[in-house]
C-alpha cells in the first residue's frame, strides 16, 4: 500500500513540474510581425546624403500580455535570412516598433551586401519578435534600394606595396601608411615602374584598393610609369579620393644668412639625410644666430608651389640634453623669414652634423634629427 502511495505521489510531482515548465515556456511564445509599414517596398535612398531611414512594423503579441522585443534583420536582394548579412536591435533596446538607421550604418550593411560604391543596389529587411528565446521570423518582408556613395568604411589601418614600392609585392612587407584623420591615410615614398595598391591589414586575405586616377576602387593594382621619383600619396575613404604630389627636394633654410644652405636627398621610408655636413651659426651683436626650418619644393597636378615646415612654437629656445623629442617634431608653417623656426643645439656650431628628416610611421609625429659628429 506504501510502494503504491509513493507512486501515486511521484506520479503527482513530475505531473506538477511539466505543468509549470510548460506554463513557464507558453510566457515566452510571441507572435510573428505581420506588416511591414514604412518604408515602402522599394524605397530608393541615396546614401550620399547626411540623413537616416526609419523603419517601422505592426505590433506583435505575447502570450503572458508582456513586452515584445524586436530585432530588424538584413539581407541581400535573393536571400531568404537563414544567413542574415546584418541584425540589430529596434530603437529603445529592442522594446520600439521602429528602427532609425543612419545613412552611413546603411552604407556599412550595403558594403556587406556586395554593393560597390557609386552603385545602385537592393537590401531586403524583415523583423524578428521575441522574448528573448522563441524567436519568430516574420513572413513579411520588404525591399529597399540604395545608392552608395564613393568611398569606404575607413580600415583601422593602411598598407601600400606592389612591384613599384620600395618594399615589392610581399604583403608582410607592406609599408603601414601614418593615419591623419579619420578617413585619410598619407605616405610619403617613392615610385619606381611598376605597380602599387592599398592593404587594410598585411597578413591573412585583407580587403584592397587601388587608384583610377584620383579615384579610390577596390580590388585591383595602380601602373607606375616613367622615372623613379618620391611622393607624397593620400587617400580619403570617406569619400574615395586622392591627391597626389611629387617631392621635387627639400631644402634648409637659414635665416641669419637669409639663404638655403642645403638640400637633403631622399634615402628611402620616407626619410630624406645629409651627411657630414658643416654648420656654422652666423655672429651677431647680441650672440651667434642658429635658426632654421625647411622648405619642401612640391608638384601636384602640374602645378608647382612650396610647402614650408617649421616648429609648432612661434620662437625657441637652443636644445639640450633635457629638451624633449616633440621639439623637433615638423608641422606646416608660414614662408614668414624668420617665425616656426627651430634652434640648433650649442654642439652643432662650427661642426659638422648628419641631418635626417623622417616622415613615416616609425616617429610618433612627422620630424627631424640632428646629430653632430
Amino acid at each position: 500500500m506504501k510502494k503504491i502511495y509513493n507512486l501515486i505521489i511521484g506520479l503527482m510531482t513530475v505531473a506538477a513540474i511539466a505543468g509549470c515548465e510548460e506554463n513557464e515556456l507558453s510566457h515566452t511564445e510571441v507572435t510573428p510581425v505581420t506588416d511591414l509599414y514604412a518604408p515602402e517596398n522599394n524605397a530608393f535612398f541615396n546614401l550620399g546624403a547626411q540623413s537616416a531611414a526609419v523603419f517601422e512594423w505592426a505590433a506583435a503579441k505575447a502570450a503572458d500580455n508582456g513586452v515584445v522585443l524586436y530585432e530588424v534583420a538584413f539581407d541581400v536582394e535573393n536571400g531568404d535570412f537563414s544567413a542574415p548579412i546584418f541584425k540589430l536591435p529596434s530603437d529603445g533596446q529592442g522594446l520600439q516598433r521602429t528602427l532609425t538607421l543612419s545613412f552611413s550604418d546603411l552604407n556599412k550593411i550595403a558594403v556587406l551586401a556586395g554593393i560597390q560604391p557609386e552603385a545602385i543596389g537592393k537590401l531586403k529587411w524583415t523583423v524578428l519578435s521575441s522574448k528573448g528565446i522563441n524567436t519568430q521570423p516574420s513572413m513579411a518582408s520588404s525591399l529597399i534600394e540604395v545608392e552608395r556613395p564613393a568611398g569606404f568604411p575607413p580600415p583601422d589601418e593602411l598598407y601600400m606595396l606592389g612591384t613599384g614600392t620600395e618594399v615589392g609585392d610581399e604583403l608582410a612587407n607592406g609599408m603601414l601608411m601614418k593615419k591623419i584623420g579619420s578617413s585619410i591615410f598619407e605616405i610619403y615614398t617613392s615610385l619606381k615602374p611598376g605597380n602599387y595598391y592599398f592593404a587594410e591589414r598585411n597578413s591573412g586575405t585583407p580587403d584592397t584598393y587601388y587608384l583610377d586616377g584620383d579615384k579610390l576602387k577596390a580590388d585591383g593594382t595602380t601602373e607606375v610609369t616613367g622615372p623613379e621619383q618620391v611622393y607624397r600619396i593620400r587617400v580619403d575613404f570617406s569619400n574615395g579620393t586622392s591627391e597626389i604630389a611629387t617631392i621635387e627636394t627639400i631644402e634648409l633654410w637659414f635665416p641669419p644668412l637669409g639663404q638655403f644652405l642645403f638640400d637633403l636627398p631622399y634615402i628611402g621610408n620616407g626619410t630624406w639625410k645629409i651627411e657630414n655636413t658643416p654648420i656654422e651659426f652666423k655672429q651677431e651683436s647680441w650672440g651667434r644666430d642658429e635658426r632654421y626650418k625647411f622648405r619642401f619644393a612640391i608638384k601636384q597636378d602640374g602645378a608647382d608651389s612650396y610647402e614650408w615646415f617649421g616648429s609648432v612654437n612661434g620662437d625657441n629656445s637652443r636644445p639640450d640634453d633635457s629638451t624633449a623629442d616633440s621639439f623637433w617634431y615638423m608641422v606646416p608653417v608660414t614662408d614668414d623669414f624668420w617665425a616656426n623656426c627651430f634652434k640648433f643645439a650649442t654642439p652643432v656650431d662650427n661642426n659638422n652634423a648628419d641631418i635626417s628628416i623622417v616622415f613615416n610611421t616609425s616617429v610618433p609625429e612627422y620630424t627631424h634629427i640632428v646629430e653632430p659628429q
